[in-house]
């Protein structure tokens, strides 16, 4: 295992690449898997390590939500990223933020393009979402006619600018395609809770590639110990709420594993029955069918 120091230097300045011109960069690191055991160590006193390594405390911490001391630790990244996709991430205020400013200095020229068979369609049962691709000739033409729409927003910012426009005047029609870039300084804590959103199956495409870079080739090189454990009992686990577990009661009473959908509906929570549409229950079902309860 790399030291943390090592770590960092490898990592620093190191540009991941994101959708076709973003990207995810350390810019420094404070802190390590040690420094989140040596401050939840304050409140006991030094015996505790006598009965507890820095693994088995890190996960005690993180699996009873003792979140306090991943505090102690703080990251900070360089990131270009598509400002439609920078609106999601900058709802995350538990975050020091400093953005490339287009009042200050010229545009990024570089736009966020959609490849002609990325163009995903509306999700018929997730007003948010998103569920499968336009045919391939749909596609052409909404790539080309996104071509021309970036060029064209790019040729009218710079005539502003030419003719003497204020910046900060001459950028109000850019797309929300528009790459940005920023400084984003966060704590493990927050940055975990910002990680858990945004992989999550249901967040969008484009923040969850973000994300993933962030986890996968950021945090579980230079926090090896609280990554483990945040994939084991956050990123990749499951919670059944009480009527969830109530319907699991009634289902292991039946003693059928797998159970049918005509058992798992007579099992249902009475609060769902009637509904021909219920996202609880769809939940439910889908939680069950990954632990494999349900067929």
């Amino acid at each position: 295992m790399k030291s943390n120091a090592t770590a960092i230097e490898s990592l620093r300045w190191e540009k991941f690449q994101v959708l076709d011109d973003g990207f995810v960069c350390l810019v420094d690191c404070m802190g390590d898997d040690s420094d989140i055991a040596q401050a939840a160590r304050v409140s006991y006193g030094e015996g505790t390590r006598r009965v507890s390594d820095d693994e088995t405390l890190i996960r005690y911490l993180l699996r009873h939500q003792h979140s306090t001391p991943f505090e102690m630790a703080e990251i900070k990244l360089l990131v270009r990223v598509p400002m439609d996709c920078w609106r999601q991430w900058i709802r995350h205020r538990t975050a020091s933020v400093n953005e490339y400013s287009t009042r200050y200095s010229v545009a990024i020229d570089q736009m966020y393009s959609v490849a002609p068979d990325a163009w995903r369609q509306q999700a018929a049962t997730n007003r948010q979402g998103s569920d499968g691709v336009c045919d391939a000739q749909t596609g052409e033409t909404l790539s080309e006619k996104e071509r021309e729409i970036h060029q064209r927003a790019r040729e009218i910012y710079l005539e502003r600018l030419e003719a003497g426009v204020a910046r900060e005047l001459a950028r109000k029609d850019l797309p929300l395609s528009t790459y940005t870039e920023a400084y984003w300084k966060c704590d493990l804590r927050n940055l975990l809770h910002f990680l858990a959103l945004r992989m999550e199956g249901h967040a969008q495409l484009e923040i969850r590639q973000y994300a993933t870079i962030i986890g996968e080739k950021i945090v579980a090189e230079l926090f090896p110990i609280a990554w483990r454990a945040f994939q084991d009992y956050i990123l990749e686990s499951t919670t059944l709420t009480r009527l969830e577990r109530r319907v699991v009661e009634r289902l292991a009473r039946r003693g059928i594993v797998p159970a049918t959908e005509e058992v798992f509906l007579e099992c249902q929570d009475d609060s769902w029955r009637g509904l021909e549409r219920c996202r609880e229950r769809d939940e439910c079902r889908a939680k069950l069918k990954n632990l494999g309860l349900l067929e």
